[in-house]
């Protein structure tokens, strides 16, 4: 749809349609517009129906009523490109017009990825209010400690109040309880005021169950399967306009928004056998967006292939993307300051294995995974940049997936989670803290949905059953639509300025603080020049990232020295400054003796 001098264009695709009418207003005010077909010289097929109303502009409320639609429905839709759904996601779509916001960020240029801390944050329970105005008062709270750009788990809409956002259906609309478009502008308006980014996740894979129409308007959905379902239509008849109708969704945030880059979810399950693949497609048109609006905008990728292809550039073969999620690292992490080793962090938890993710990314790069019960990945080119692999201590998949979504603070010391930090932020890739992490929060982030009736029901038995295959009490699952368990999920504000908290927050600024100002930290390494050595016996790490910097970590649970200066490295070296560290140490010229549980970030001289 678009504004036209004394009125408004509304445009919809239906390509099996025998008709469409637009049901302008609501209730008895209603008025029903025969739709015409018409060319669209920018759409990429035919089967887009058009009406001109004069009077109808920014706020008017509409809906489309397609005849002989695949469900039946007899009622107007919402407009699957519909930017405002102010009731719900059953009900009208309202028009608005982006260009009505006032925008004060002129000045941005925009974050790089290479060099940034993100933070991943869900706005309905990061503050109290579950706004983006509430958001954007503890936006300070992210500047002091150092974050780049936050990265919004889905913010378009869906079902109910609350949500994860990962089963929203109005893809172009933004949720209302949030506080619709404006409210989004508002929240990215404010961020880049302060200096900081913002990531939208969107999830183009699937759409959730309650208020997806968009079989009834044309073929959205193949007869392809994957872990949710049907899949999207991405190379079968018709599928040009529904790959236009992600790829322009993709551009909207970021042109309409002014959002800094896009979280992809689970890509895996985006199936197409297009010669050129629609990630390929995508990011050629993002990077021609970027260099339209003359600052960069990147697309980072979560994937379970282990596949480096995604971020290997066009020429190279890959689909072009700036990075993607590294869940190796996260498990390696966790199965190591845990102890766990159940389901996929069975193949982890070692040293050796948290030092093969600290140099090549993937643990799993061909070799045998015993989840999967084959062999899985493949290495990571020794010329990719590090930057290009997004990692973390915790996320949402990490913490919410969880039976009763506990937070490894709830399993870990305070020098454990320490040395968590430290191996995440001294690491050569893109750090990622969720919500709160930083403080080490005590409220968990559990599994909330606010459906009707019938679909909470089957989502509660569904999650309780998973749960029980593997061994939990399902009187210990929350239920997912009680309202007690979104609002248990809430960060808890007064936490940081509470004495054990605020020291751990102490330690993830400095850290952080470190990463920016030490250019060895700083900088943007290579695959293969990361050097990392254990003792598997003695449970002691050494990772350098160049000759001059080292992080020194010992995980026994007695005092030992540790060799910082390894074999085949200048003999005249030593141990100069410690930089940070947390717990006793005593330098001893290339060696360094450490107290128990410890960590050390040390500057090599000579």
């Amino acid at each position: 749809m678009s504004a036209q001098p004394g009125g408004h264009t509304f445009r919809v695709w239906a390509p099996d349609a025998p008709s469409v009418t637009l049901v302008l207003g609501a209730g008895d005010q209603a008025k029903s517009i025969p739709m015409k077909k018409v060319d669209v010289p920018s759409a990429r097929s035919q089967g887009w129906w058009e009406a001109v109303v004069k009077g109808a502009g920014h706020g008017s409320d509409y809906g489309f009523l397609v005849e002989k639609n695949k469900y039946n429905v007899d009622k107007p839709l919402p407009d699957p490109r519909g930017f405002w759904l102010p009731t719900s996601v059953h009900g009208p779509s309202r028009v608005y017009n982006h260009d009505q916001f006032k925008w004060t960020d002129k000045t941005w240029r925009g974050v790089p990825l290479a060099g940034s801390v993100l933070y991943e944050l869900h706005v309905g329970t990061f503050s109290e209010e579950g706004t983006f105005d509430g958001a954007i008062k503890k936006l300070d709270h992210l500047v002091n400690l150092g974050i780049d750009a936050i990265e919004l788990l889905p913010c378009n809409a869906f079902p109910g109040q609350w949500n994860w956002g990962y089963d929203g259906v109005g893809l172009y609309a933004v949720q209302e309880s949030y506080g619709g478009p404006d409210g989004l502008k508002r929240l990215v308006d404010a961020c880049h005021a302060r200096g900081i980014g913002v990531i939208m996740d969107v999830v183009y894979n699937h759409l959730g169950p309650d208020g997806n129409y968009l079989e009834c308007f044309g073929p959205y959905f193949s007869t392809k399967s994957n872990s949710w379902g049907t899949s999207v239509n991405l190379d079968g008849p018709w599928s040009d306009e529904v790959r236009s109708f992600f790829i322009d969704n993709a551009l909207m945030w970021l042109e309409h928004y002014h959002i800094d880059g896009l979280r992809l979810d689970a890509v895996h399950a985006l199936l197409d056998t297009s010669a050129t693949h629609f990630l390929e497609d995508l990011a050629n048109h993002v990077r021609n967006l970027s260099a339209r609006l003359r600052k960069p905008l990147f697309l980072i990728a979560e994937s379970d292939l282990n596949d480096p292809r995604l971020i290997k550039s066009p020429e190279a073969g890959g689909y072009g993307l700036d990075a993607q999620w590294a869940d190796d690292v996260h498990h390696s992490l966790h199965a190591l300051l845990t102890g766990e080793r159940q389901g996929y962090y069975g193949d982890f938890g070692s040293l050796e294995v948290m030092a093969k993710a600290l140099r090549g990314g993937f643990v799993h790069d061909g070799e045998w995974s015993s989840f999967r019960k084959r062999k899985y990945g493949r290495p990571i080119p020794t010329t990719v940049p590090t930057s290009r692999l997004v990692v973390f201590l915790q996320d949402h998949d990490q913490i919410g997936n969880r039976a009763v979504g506990d937070r490894i603070s709830e399993h870990l010391n305070d020098n454990l989670l320490r040395i968590g930090a430290a191996l995440l932020l001294m690491s050569p890739f893109t750090p990622m803290l969720f919500q709160g992490e930083e403080w080490g929060a005590k409220t968990p982030f559990q599994f909330f949905t606010n459906h009707n009736k019938e679909l909470g029901e089957l989502v509660k038995k569904g999650r309780r059953a998973e749960f029980a295959e593997h061994g939990w009490n399902t009187e210990d699952v929350p239920d997912p639509q009680d309202p007690e368990t979104f609002k248990r999920s809430k960060l808890n504000w007064n936490e940081p300025t509470q004495n054990k908290h605020a020291s751990l927050l102490d330690w993830y600024k400095s850290l952080i603080h470190l990463r920016r100002s030490v250019p060895e930290i700083a900088k943007v390494d290579e695959f293969g020049q990361i050097e990392c050595e254990v003792d598997e016996e003695a449970k002691w790490l050494v990772l350098r990232r160049s000759e001059k910097v080292a992080t020194v970590v010992n995980l026994g649970k007695k005092e030992q020295t540790i060799p910082v200066i390894g074999d085949g490295h200048n003999g005249r070296k030593q141990i100069g400054d410690i930089l940070l560290s947390h717990g006793s140490y005593e330098v001893k010229g290339a060696a360094l003796t450490l107290g128990p549980e410890s960590v050390a970030i040390v500057r090599i001289r000579g």
